[in-house]
């Protein structure tokens, strides 16, 4: 099943980075009662999602959670010590939280992984961003082609 709009986020233990070392955290805790952004990419410093991807998040950071956001969220098949440097590296702290997906768990249940076998990446995310609100998806954003277009921080300000 791929997700879609009017879908339930499914029940899935991720990872994130913290000062003690990696956290588990369940998607239910994370989005329920909130609004957020979640966007996911294929891979932790590559140059699509470190050039333009995450970046574009950070720099509007402010203006989304103007618009009611709780938090910005960005997911990939990454170990949480990959995402927490990561972090590091894109000045997201306390902008964008960075969730490990490892084994990629939560994107093979919602449908939207990609075999990137022939790049030497293995199963990886689609790159893709939605609206979440109580862990329902509302808005919806598969990027088609390569590039961030339907998935940038501007398209995804506009729907807000």
């Amino acid at each position: 099943m791929t997700l879609k709009v009017g879908d339930k986020l499914p029940s899935i233990t991720l990872k994130t980075m913290t000062a003690d070392g990696p956290k588990d955290v369940t998607t239910d805790a994370l989005f329920a009662g909130k609004k957020a952004v979640l966007f996911a990419l294929p891979g932790a410093f590559t140059p699509g999602c470190s050039m333009k991807h995450v970046p574009g998040f950070v720099r509007h950071h402010d203006d989304i959670k103007a618009k009611g956001v709780d938090f910005v969220a960005c997911l990939s098949v990454n170990d949480a010590f990959v995402m927490g440097a990561w972090e590091k590296d894109q000045k997201a702290e306390g902008k964008v939280m960075m969730l490990a997906d490892g084994n990629a768990d939560f994107t093979k249940a919602v449908g939207l992984s990609m075999d990137g076998s022939g790049y030497g990446m293995g199963i990886r995310s689609q790159r893709y961003a939605a609206i979440v609100e109580n862990g329902v998806v509302k808005h919806l954003n598969v990027e088609t082609a390569p590039g961030v277009d339907v998935s940038s921080a501007e398209t995804i300000l506009g729907l807000l």
